[in-house]
């Protein structure tokens, strides 16, 4: 009798499907984001451009994928680097590991940047950061990257036109 229960058993067992990724349910990223262990070394890191931010600041991503889901990353600033008003739809946490500057939050207090500073950004909370000497940020969201650039007043602008306020003014030449 226990043979043939096992038998059944084995026989009533699904069989593994192969199929294409497309076939596949969705992978949630915060849930895989939660399951990979990683360690990374300062020399392993590889800083690329961050597309839609200021040629200024490079990220190396440690964790996740900013483009899919949940990630982790340092971010560089250079010296002189200004990010104009924007927001998230993920929630930002930044610890400042070195440099100096200051990110300014629509509501709520200047954070001046010293290493060990701590800012909790939630989603679609305007800010900016300017750095004054080559600064370097540990900075983690709860959700694919994306950003949204404001004007003063918190209107949504084009990204060349909150690019064209990170350019230095034009000097103007004297005639002589």
């Amino acid at each position: 009798m226990l043979i043939t229960l096992a038998a059944v058993a084995v026989m009533a067992r699904p069989a593994p499907v192969r199929a294409g990724p497309d076939a596949l349910p969705p992978i949630d990223p915060k849930e895989e984001f939660a399951k990979q262990m990683v360690v990374r070394s300062p020399e392993s890191l590889e800083y690329i451009a961050i597309p839609g931010m200021p040629t200024c600041s490079t990220a190396a991503i440690l964790h996740g994928n900013p483009v899919l889901g949940p990630a982790d990353v340092i971010l560089k600033l250079t010296s002189g680097c200004r990010v104009p008003w924007h927001w998230h739809t993920a929630n930002e946490t930044l610890v400042v590991i070195s440099g100096q500057g200051t990110i300014t939050m629509k509501e709520g207090p200047p954070l001046k940047f010293v290493p060990g500073a701590y800012a909790y950004l939630p989603a679609h909370h305007a800010h900016q950061a300017t750095c004054v000497r080559t600064c370097l940020f540990f900075s983690g969201a709860d959700a694919r990257f994306d950003i949204h650039y404001v004007d003063e007043s918190g209107t949504e602008i084009p990204l060349e036109q909150a690019m064209a306020a990170t350019r230095p003014p034009k000097s103007k030449r004297r005639k002589k």
